[in-house]
């Protein structure tokens, strides 16, 4: 029988206090066909979870969001000083906590580093130092899922600050993988916001391959004046907090932040959170749209639940894409009421830290990790009243409540879905 095992360790600090600071966790367990004795194949299916996230938020007109993922705080402020509504000019302003570099002067005194690779840095960092992976083995692998990589650096007053071609994602895997002297050639994969949970899907494929022992999947995206006049021209962003699902929601917030899950072979003495599938699928339906029958999310959904030899009557918590903007929380409505996983608790963590984009679905799970090791499901933040055709349980207030199964969705350009789903064991 194969075993699997996953290493989180880790915290979340949002408006839910419940949830307990420094708590370590491992967990170790054979994987078997949901109990009947039938190995899983390939063997050796492992996923170590070591969550660093750094979280920063905008998009709102005025305020400021707190936000401490294993023991890394990051707090903005950001205005905009252009509505949203209107492109006649894009004009904004962004603050950005400055503890970043402070942070990152504390392990590393060079000014070589973009902020993106500085946030990457630390979350790996912070990651590693709680397993016994090996990163400068020929065994241990990196995973970088970005959208945008260093698109930062093509801002006027950026372009002489490094070379140009670090502004190219391949560059910015070199960089991370140089600085932690890791042997594997680093692969950045990158497509759309699909691309962190598609990386710890890739990771967990090519460990059952046998490629390698433990893989680091780290998830990073920034704020920039790209992205930001990107999705104004979608007229996508609302003037404040999203509300995902909910009947009043009028865009995304977006985010930054980067995170850091450990897939791993290695065994472990104690309890286990085991990754059991994964999956993706495309819609073909719009270059920005995605399907309005869910198509392609339902079908993720399906290949990921085949993967795990699971009903989806067993899933106990879905964490959604959810990104409050009128057709995606629709689209994901349906693609779980096709599945007849209504009565299942939903919910949208971009409520509380906004789109981080590459790095949500990482940042995501590793919440959503949070949740199954507290047996604490989190409100979904901002959401009031249904405001999606299909009858789904978004939740609305904090539940302690035993949670086994979980399944994460994610959704993004270009017709893009993914879904993965893990289980406490």
């Amino acid at each position: 029988m194969s075993t699997a095992k996953v290493t989180y360790l880790g915290n979340l600090r949002t408006e839910c206090e419940h949830l307990k600071s420094g708590a370590t966790f491992i967990t170790d367990a054979p994987i078997d066909n949901n109990g009947k004795g039938e190995a899983f194949s390939p063997t050796d299916t492992v996923a170590t979870g070591l969550a660093s996230c750094m979280i920063t938020m905008m998009g709102i007109k005025a305020g400021t969001l707190d936000i401490s993922l294993n023991g890394t705080t990051a707090r903005v402020t950001k205005t905009m000083a252009a509505n949203p509504r209107r492109i006649s000019r894009i004009d904004v302003e962004i603050e950005l906590p400055t503890n970043v570099s402070e942070k990152f002067q504390k392990i590393e005194t060079s000014s070589s580093y973009t902020r993106l690779e500085q946030i990457l840095i630390l979350s790996i960092t912070d990651a590693l130092e709680q397993t016994d992976a090996d990163i400068k083995s020929e065994r241990t692998a990196i995973i970088i899922s970005t959208t945008k990589g260093n698109i930062d650096l093509l801002e006027e007053s950026k372009k002489n600050q490094f070379e140009q071609e670090r502004v190219l994602l391949w560059k910015l895997g070199q960089v991370i993988g140089n600085y932690f002297g890791n042997p594997i050639q680093v692969i950045v994969l990158s497509n759309a916001c699909i691309s962190g949970v598609l990386a710890i899907n890739t990771a967990a494929m090519m460990i059952n391959s046998g490629q390698y022992d433990n893989i680091v999947v780290a998830g990073g995206d920034i704020v920039s004046r790209f992205v930001v006049s990107g999705f104004m021209s979608f007229l996508s962003l609302s003037p404040k907090p999203c509300k995902p699902f909910d009947a009043n929601r009028d865009g995304l917030s977006l985010g930054e932040g980067a995170g850091t899950v450990i897939l791993s072979n290695h065994k472990q003495e104690k309890e286990n959170i085991v990754f059991l599938g994964g999956a993706s699928a495309n819609d073909a339906n719009h270059i920005s749209g995605p399907s309005r029958n869910g198509e392609g999310s339902f079908i993720a959904i399906k290949k990921a639940l085949a993967e795990s030899r699971l009903t989806a009557q067993q899933i106990d918590h879905i964490s959604a894409h959810g990104t409050a903007t009128l057709y995606n929380d629709e689209m994901e409505s349906i693609a779980i009421d096709r599945h007849e996983m209504n009565d299942a608790p939903v919910n949208s963590f971009k409520g509380n830290w906004g789109h981080t984009l590459g790095a949500a679905g990482v940042i995501e799970t590793i919440a959503m990790l949070s949740e199954m090791k507290e047996n604490i499901l989190i409100k979904s933040a901002g959401f009031e009243k249904l405001g999606v055709s299909k009858e789904i349980n978004i939740l609305s207030e904090n539940e302690k409540k035993s949670i086994t199964t979980c399944l994460k969705m994610a959704s993004g350009f270009g017709g893009s879905n993914a879904a993965l789903v893990v289980q406490k064991v």
